[in-house]
């Protein structure tokens, strides 16, 4: 029978599949429907980049005062709050309003911070040492169901549709109101671990547990800790999850509903490439997770070089197959017109959508699984400025995709993919080197 910790590492990634199968799919075709909104005449103004960017902006300052909320609250319901503002973000394209659009943006990016903060540091408390790297692989193989499942019902909803009319809209968004609002209620079912229970990595050795710590006490821990070499040299790897993340969430199916070769299927095949996205997604978690002893053995490096060829690979792919211009609303109706270097096809779209799921795996399994063991005794401030530098490259990248080409946003992703798998394999490096040392290198 399966111990608590386990059950509760279960039940936090079905929570989360339930929420992000509401927004990772919001997020995906936001643009999209702001655009077939903007085409019925109303909603002048809004876009659903900056709206994206807004979220991901806020998401990477809230991070430094994210872990004084977890101390406060604690993560269970650090993670219910965030949660219950991730509904209500879903709640507004129903009858969507600039204004409501944009507040939202910004009270989104405030949940996002403690949401993700909690979560690090609630699978953190319920992991050892020996199971950090199997438990990230069962949560996120879980929460990148939500991928699968979101962009399966956008596919069934968005056929044949070139223009996504209210009606429509606003079937999906109830739908996916609900699902967010049932993963809610799955958080209220996590508990705590039984004192008798394994040694989380939190505990291990003299670490000292640092999770009843003072808001006060936690920020400047999080300060202490940017200041250090690893995290420093992380830093680039986080900034290229957060581009990654960007492209595939964002722009890759805003690019594919504007590539006017795809015909009156372009706007469906965003839900197909999304799916397949979720499934390289759940295959890399599951595949990780399954093999944690065998990576215990071999490193992370394996999986990150894993990652990195899937990842180049599909860029090459996308940059090849669609039209350059496609990121680009202000001239959706000349996307197709672009030179592009083959004829656009669709199934090279839909393997590009799985190539980057199993590339993203790739990286966070073994970015959480390095954090929650390089920085056990400091675990929320180490994914809240995992999360900042990400989500502040995600920001950027919504920012510079209203008007950069295809060619350049995806030349800047290739730059960082080069640079943040070279920073991990330093990280790796120092961290195995020295198996004597604990913890990590202070910088004065």
């Amino acid at each position: 029978m399966a111990d608590r910790s386990t059950i509760n590492v279960v039940i936090l990634g079905l929570s989360f599949m339930f929420i992000f199968t509401a927004f990772n799919t919001a997020g995906m075709i936001e643009e999209t429907v702001i655009q077939s909104v903007q085409e019925e005449g109303k909603f002048d103004g809004g876009s659903g980049y900056i709206s994206l960017a807004i979220i991901y902006t806020v998401f990477a300052v809230a991070n430094w005062g994210a872990p004084s909320v977890v101390s406060v609250c604690g993560p269970r319901n650090s993670m219910v709050i965030g949660a219950v503002i991730y509904c209500l973000f879903i709640a507004v394209f129903i009858y969507p309003m600039v204004w409501a659009l944009y507040v939202g943006s910004v009270l989104l990016g405030l949940a996002a911070a403690i949401l993700w903060t909690g979560e690090g540091s609630f699978l953190t408390l319920n992991s050892t040492p020996e199971t950090i790297g199997r438990n990230s692989g069962i949560f996120w193989a879980l929460q990148a169901s939500s991928l699968l499942f979101g962009n399966l019902f956008v596919w069934q909803e968005f056929t044949g549709k070139e223009i996504i009319d209210a009606k429509t809209r606003i079937q999906v968004y109830v739908v996916l109101l609900v699902v967010s609002c049932v993963g809610t209620l799955m958080l209220l079912l996590l508990r705590n671990k039984k004192p008798s229970e394994d040694r989380s990595v939190s505990q291990d050795d003299n670490s000292g547990n640092k999770s009843n710590e003072g808001p006060l006490q936690a920020f400047k821990r999080s300060i202490q800790l940017f200041k250090t070499k690893e995290m420093l040299l992380l830093g680039v790897c986080f900034a290229y999850t957060g581009l990654e993340l960007n492209l595939y969430s964002g722009v890759y199916g805003t690019c594919i509903g504007n590539t006017k070769a795809f015909g009156e299927e372009a706007k469906s095949l965003i839900g197909i490439s999304g799916a397949f996205l979720g499934a390289g997604e759940i295959i890399g978690g599951a595949a990780f997770g399954l093999s944690g002893k065998l990576a215990n053995r071999h490193g992370r490096d394996p999986i990150i070089l894993l990652g990195f060829i899937v990842h180049m690979t599909a860029f090459y792919l996308i940059y090849i197959n669609l039209p350059q211009s496609s990121p680009i609303t202000e001239i959706v109706t000349d996307a197709t017109y672009y030179p592009v270097l083959i004829d656009s096809k669709y199934y090279v779209a839909v393997l590009c959508g799985f190539l980057l799921g199993l590339g993203d795996s790739c990286y966070n399994t073994q970015v959480y699984s390095l954090l929650g063991s390089l920085f056990s005794e400091d675990s929320a401030p180490a994914f809240a400025l995992f999360f900042f530098t990400q989500s502040m490259t995600a920001a950027a990248g919504f920012f510079y995709s209203t008007y950069l080409l295809l060619q350049w946003q995806l030349l800047i992703v290739v730059v960082f993919c080069v640079a943040g798998t070279l920073t991990f394999f330093q990280v790796e490096w120092m961290s195995t080197s020295h198996p004597s040392k604990k913890g990590y290198t202070q910088i004065n």
